[in-house]
């Protein structure tokens, strides 16, 4: 798998994890032991939350798991091209409120401290860890039982890093990873001024 940083140049010094880690396509189709999901689960786990709350919960279906044709239906069908290769599709999810019933309004950011941990962990062990928008929020929740307090955040597929040429070719071009808009244009300091 083509690392980011043969690639990608950061403008700071960083630790080659963040400029490596990006979000191919090409997927093998090969199995990952559930032992393995469960390491990335693991680096979730231990993400930073608002007063500890860790608001996050991930449902997900193994591609031979009996589960793997409900997760797979809620994709879109631009999606369902490439994740048909995935070892394993996830939803992550985010509770709303603390255990005392009052608003947590750090929920999603929360939930993305524990996606991005456990996007590196994947990245880390030379897995393909791809987030996406692309699927049907409500039919997620309906068909995923998914609680009234819990707002769905995202999909992913996760999967052995596969060969580029097999993508359709609509995807080829953009299977490569993508720079970063300058540091400059994302923060400032002080009030906003971008």
């Amino acid at each position: 798998m083509i690392k980011g940083s043969e690639r990608r140049q950061p403008d700071h010094p960083v630790d080659r994890i963040f400029v490596d880690r990006w979000s191919p396509r090409a997927m093998s189709g090969e199995e990952i032991p559930r032992e393995v999901l469960l390491r990335l689960f693991e680096a979730a786990r231990w993400a930073p939350s608002s007063m500890n709350n860790q608001p996050w919960r991930m449902l997900y279906a193994s591609r031979d798991s009996c589960h793997w044709p409900l997760f797979f239906d809620l994709l879109v069908d631009s999606n369902k091209v490439w994740c048909g290769r995935a070892a394993a599709l996830l939803v992550v999810i985010s509770k709303t409120t603390f255990d005392n019933d009052k608003p947590c309004r750090t929920h999603s950011y929360d939930s993305g401290a524990a996606w991005m941990s456990l996007a590196l962990q994947g990245s880390l062990l030379g897995l393909v860890v791809h987030g996406m928008q692309g699927f049907d929020y409500e039919r997620a929740r309906i068909a995923l039982a998914i609680p009234a307090e819990f707002q769905v955040e995202a999909m992913a597929a996760i999967g052995r890093p596969g060969k580029v040429d097999e993508l359709p070719e609509l995807l080829l071009a953009r299977e490569t990873p993508n720079d970063r808009r300058p540091l400059t244009q994302s923060i400032c300091e002080g009030p906003f001024s971008l």
